[in-house]
């Protein structure tokens, strides 16, 4: 297809907004979707630039396929078009998320709804489950690494490590390594997430609007009165809102606290949504009672069957915050509930937005140093015990909801889990099967 020479931004909306409705399957799934779009049959950028692109979206925390987005729209129109593309590309799962937050939180205790959470709670421990070990495989290929996973786990589960703390000292451990012993620390380049299965072939076609040998466009270029402009933008986007979030609740209201704690949640997002969920959790239902464990799960349940980034699924905790405590209440305890999770959306999402607009410029001085490597492998590794320990507090309201086994709920997710590994199955078909299988359970019983 021929290079899409003057695109317009309204024409490049479209198409992320198109694809924010059908990203499906995680990150990997997510980047694949895009890697087609723009590079194979848009053409507005080339294989090379594509996989620049990622590589600098896949240091920084926080959710890698609306960072690339949002660099993409960056690389194309600017700070505009990387605003926009990377609202377009979240407001989807937005969308979704508020309204099954409220049939869940109107009716989630009707037989049916119960009936297909009951299915889907196993299905998402053998998800968790599933990310542990293929992170795993990938990962630990050094007896230092597989220690950092280990000691992750145990410092969460057992010594109750907060989750900052734990990547904090796998940053430390890894500039250690990457100084006295960098074999252990240094992984052969991977192919782009979601593209191992069907390695690409270079693109007999027109030059790409973008290509590589295409000079970078001028609003991309680094400049200290771009930079800077970015910069204050980027501090007045999450001043005001604090400022008046705490004019208006004070600074311990709620709303407040929110804004605080997911600001702190984006900045520690390394290793994508299941290594910060454990956090998350144990923040939301053990520190300030949002949300019950189970609910919790239920909340993970309903991310995974909406297109977008998992971590979206703080969306689902912030509307319960709101809604639990009666934000608004009595005129509209709805309204207060959206009010939550647009709070918790905007500060979980903003700091992903401004390390893109302020870096995208100077991606090439990131590449390739041993110094920032070594600490992101050791993260990475450290991950893997991070969700190992995300299934751990999962299985409790899963396989032990009343203080006994549950035979069924242990099957579900033993079967679920030997379809993921060994029936090649992805994360929509698994979850669509465990929806069936929970209705199709309150129908027999007559619910």
């Amino acid at each position: 297809m021929a290079p899409a020479d003057g695109v317009t931004l309204a024409a490049a909306s479209r198409v992320w907004f198109r694809l924010g409705l059908v990203s499906f399957g995680g990150p990997a799934g997510q980047i694949a979707l895009l890697h087609r779009e723009v590079v194979e049959d848009q053409r507005w950028l080339s294989e090379r630039r594509f996989l620049h692109a990622l590589n600098y979206c896949m240091v920084l925390p926080g959710p890698e396929a609306t960072q690339l987005v949002t660099y993409l729209g960056f690389l194309m129109h600017g700070v505009m078009g990387g605003l926009v593309a990377g609202g377009l590309f979240l407001l989807p799962a937005l969308g979704l998320l508020i309204g099954l937050a409220t049939v869940y939180a109107l009716w989630g205790t009707l037989p049916l709804l119960a009936s297909v959470f009951w299915a889907l709670k196993p299905a998402v421990l053998a998800i968790v489950l599933q990310a542990a070990w293929r992170l795993g495989r990938r990962t630990l290929h050094h007896p230092f690494l597989a220690l950092l996973a280990l000691g992750s786990f145990l410092g969460l589960t057992v010594v109750g490590m907060a989750y900052p703390l734990v990547v904090v000292l796998a940053a430390l451990a890894g500039w250690l390594a990457g100084r006295w012993r960098p074999r252990w620390v240094v992984l052969p380049d991977p192919p782009a997430p979601g593209l191992a299965e069907a390695p690409i072939s270079p693109v007999e076609a027109a030059p790409a609007l973008h290509d590589d040998a295409t000079a970078t466009p001028p609003h991309a270029r680094a400049s200290g009165a771009s930079l800077a402009a970015v910069m204050l933008l980027w501090g007045l986007a999450f001043g005001v809102p604090l400022a008046g979030l705490s004019l208006i609740g004070g600074w311990n209201g709620l709303l407040a606290v929110m804004a605080r704690f997911f600001t702190q949640v984006a900045l520690v997002c390394f290793g994508g949504a299941y290594a910060v969920l454990p956090y998350v959790a144990q923040a939301a239902v053990e520190q300030f009672g949002w949300l019950s464990a189970a609910q919790m799960v239920d909340g993970l349940a309903l991310g995974e069957t909406t297109p977008g980034p998992l971590i979206m699924v703080v969306a689902f905790v912030g509307f319960m915050g709101g809604w639990s405590s009666g934000l608004f209440a009595p005129a509209s305890p709805w309204l207060g509930a959206v009010a939550a999770t647009l709070v918790v959306v905007w500060f979980t999402f903003l700091p992903s937005f401004g390390f893109i607009l302020a870096g995208a410029p100077l991606v090439e001085a990131s590449r390739g140093d041993l110094r920032l490597d070594a600490p992101l492998t050791a993260i990475t590794a450290a991950v893997v015990g991070v969700i190992a320990s995300l299934a751990v507090l999962f299985a409790g309201p899963v396989l032990w909801p009343e203080g006994t086994l549950q035979p069924a709920g242990l099957g579900l997710a033993l079967a679920a889990l030997a379809l993921l590994l060994r029936g090649g199955w992805g994360v929509t078909g698994l979850i669509a099967l465990a929806a069936v299988l929970g209705m199709a359970r309150a129908l027999v019983r007559g619910g």
